[in-house]
């Protein structure tokens, strides 16, 4: 029976703990021994929090047999991405600036899950201080992607992205700050959360830009992405039965979206949005021609605050990193205050006119990533690749960080092809009641 685990999805493995099928104990076990037997789980996890993990299960499986279960995912175990603090374990952040870094408490998002009885397996690799979309960290680990082993997973959730479609977790935690749970979940076949910023406590967790940092799931499924926010906010999940598209207004983004996208993106974009127009979605076509301003705030926006959490710790050491990454924090540095304070003014006009622009439609749709995913080595070795590729890679994602928003996105016929659905801020549970009518179209 345990050989079918892998293929559950959280939810599932919830449900059968309930009905007793399921010991939590011995599910923890197998993904413990599963972790330690893979070949690539060294590219994936950081390090595992075994006795953590068996703790944990026991007070589940005491639960579970007097019947006092916390909720769904109780006894259900997840990996989290190595920028979430775990009390008296490493928390490194995919950096060797922050080597041998022992927090003494969980993060905020942890001592809550922890709380709703889901089981902590460990910790997963990241791109370094999570600023970059690709996925590839030489300092650290460069995980795999489902579809090929040679290609970047996508980041800076990578990890986190592999763990769940690797087998080697239900289920992970990861955060978003310009799509680091978007493109890794998109290009690794999994549903992705992104937040809106704010939603969550960030306390605890590494930061990148504190102003767009947002954490998020990556599963198997939409239900598990509910029940996975629901137990980071102590509350209950949605409820997402009886819902359908009949009648839902979306929106197919044209402005900068839409431009440059690869040809398998595009197929995948294109078949889901026959199937979603099938089941009964009113599918039009629009343009926001304030969102190219918006994109061109990105450098300022991101790379200064980047660089003025960071900068002080970097230029300590900053032969520790790699030089690409290194030099897109400094990049930051060259910004003026005031010209800082302004984009944010004008991004705060942008966002007003968006809402007001988007009032009237459910969600708005977009490909995830333009791109599939590049080649690793590749990458380390042609500048100019790496460039066009990183580029690319959030340019879609970037939209929902920089507009306020929080977005799904769920695999398509094409496989490391993402459908995304942006929703208005803190509309997340409507979003996921949408998305999960949404996914039963694309299955």
């Amino acid at each position: 029976m345990s050989k079918t685990w892998t293929n559950m999805t959280a939810s599932d493995l919830g449900r059968a703990i309930g009905k007793g099928t399921i010991n939590p104990v011995e599910l923890t076990e197998f993904f413990l021994d599963t972790i330690a037997s893979h070949p690539l789980s060294p590219r994936i996890y950081a390090r595992t929090t075994a006795p953590r993990a068996r703790g944990e299960a026991m007070g589940a499986a005491s639960r579970a047999k007097t019947g006092h279960r916390k909720g769904l995912l109780d006894g259900v175990p997840i990996s989290w991405k190595d920028l979430f603090d775990t009390a008296g374990v490493e928390t490194e952040a995919g950096s060797a600036l922050l080597a041998g870094r022992v927090p003494l408490t969980d993060a905020a998002v942890l001592t809550a899950a922890t709380g709703d009885g889901l089981i902590c397996l460990g910790k997963t690799h990241m791109s370094e201080l999570a600023f970059s979309g690709l996925g590839l960290n030489p300092v650290t680990a460069t995980s795999p992607c489902i579809n090929d082993e040679n290609a970047v997973p996508g980041g800076s959730s990578s990890g986190a992205a592999a763990s769940v479609a690797f087998g080697l977790a239900p289920a992970a935690i990861g955060s978003d700050t310009g799509g680091s749970v978007r493109i890794p979940a998109a290009w690794n076949d999994l549903v992705g959360l992104k937040t809106t910023a704010g939603r969550l406590s960030l306390t605890g967790v590494v930061p990148l830009c504190e102003t767009f940092d947002t954490i998020g799931p990556l599963a198997h499924s939409v239900e598990d992405c509910a029940h996975l926010l629901a137990a980071m906010e102590n509350r209950r999940a949605p409820d997402l039965e009886g819902t359908n598209l009949s009648g839902a207004r979306l929106l197919v983004l044209e402005t900068v979206a839409l431009e440059d996208v690869r040809d398998r993106p595009a197929r995948g974009f294109d078949d889901a949005l026959q199937r979603l127009s099938k089941a009964g979605a009113k599918i039009e076509h629009g343009r926001f021609p304030d969102l190219p301003e918006a994109l061109d705030l990105t450098g300022i926006l991101f790379t200064a605050e980047a660089y003025g959490i960071w900068g002080p710790t970097i230029e300590t050491a900053p032969e520790k990193m790699f030089p690409r990454i290194l030099d897109r924090f400094r990049a930051g540095a060259a910004f003026k205050a005031a010209d800082y304070v302004a984009a944010w003014r004008r991004l705060h006009v942008i966002r007003a006119a968006w809402a007001q622009a988007m009032a009237g439609y459910d969600a708005v749709l977009l490909p995830t990533s333009p791109i599939l995913p590049p080649e690793a080595n590749r990458l380390m070795t042609d500048h100019a690749y790496y460039v066009s590729e990183n580029l690319l890679s959030l340019r879609n994602t970037r939209i929902g960080n920089l507009l306020g928003l929080c977005a799904l996105t769920l695999p398509t016929a094409q496989p490391s092809c993402g459908i995304s659905l942006m929703a208005a801020p803190m509309m997340e549970d409507r979003l996921l009641r949408l998305g999960i009518a949404a996914e039963r179209a694309l299955a």
